[in-house]
């Protein structure tokens, strides 16, 4: 596996995995029928970042429990589309300081989920009435977003850049 590290949001780690693909049959049997030709749908969990007033003591606990190692960029767990194999993704995995003005004080975590056509989300949900944050971010990784669930709780939403 190579590895490299660049920012989402905060932070990323990309990674590059060989190895031959692997689907489980019950998986494909319980699973409704995905329509992909819709776009603007979440592909699967970019980031799960929550706070904690005690990050390196938590840091520590979630290493020694859980194997979850975060020295600072993310525990990266990697994985796989399941209707294309192919695509490689992370889900980053961190614990921000108490004080990070990242997501609201209110909130103690958000999760960051892939999407494939950010715009076509945005225009659906627009459409649909979801409260969405005016503010974008466009990275050399991808573009970044935000809306609101009916509890104020912020997610993130990321659309990775297209692979050279």
């Amino acid at each position: 596996m190579t590895c490299s590290t660049i920012a989402l949001g905060s932070l990323l780690l990309v990674c590059s995995i060989g190895g031959q693909e692997v689907q489980s049959p019950q998986a494909e049997k319980s699973k409704p029928p995905v329509k992909t030709e819709q776009r603007g749908r979440i592909l699967g969990i970019g980031g799960v970042f929550f706070k904690s007033a005690n990050r390196d003591q938590m840091r520590e606990w979630y290493s020694k429990h859980l194997g979850l190692a975060d020295k600072g960029g993310g525990a990266m767990l990697p994985w796989r589309e399941h209707d294309d194999p192919q695509k490689e993704h992370v889900t980053v995995w961190t614990i921000f300081p108490a004080s990070t003005n990242y997501f609201p004080a209110t909130q103690s975590f958000m999760v960051n989920y892939i999407v494939d056509d950010l715009d076509a989300l945005l225009d659906r949900l627009k459409e649909e009435g979801v409260k969405i944050d005016a503010k974008r971010m466009n990275e050399s990784y991808g573009h970044f977003a935000w809306i609101y669930d009916q509890d104020g709780n912020k997610i993130e939403l990321w659309q990775p850049a297209a692979k050279p």
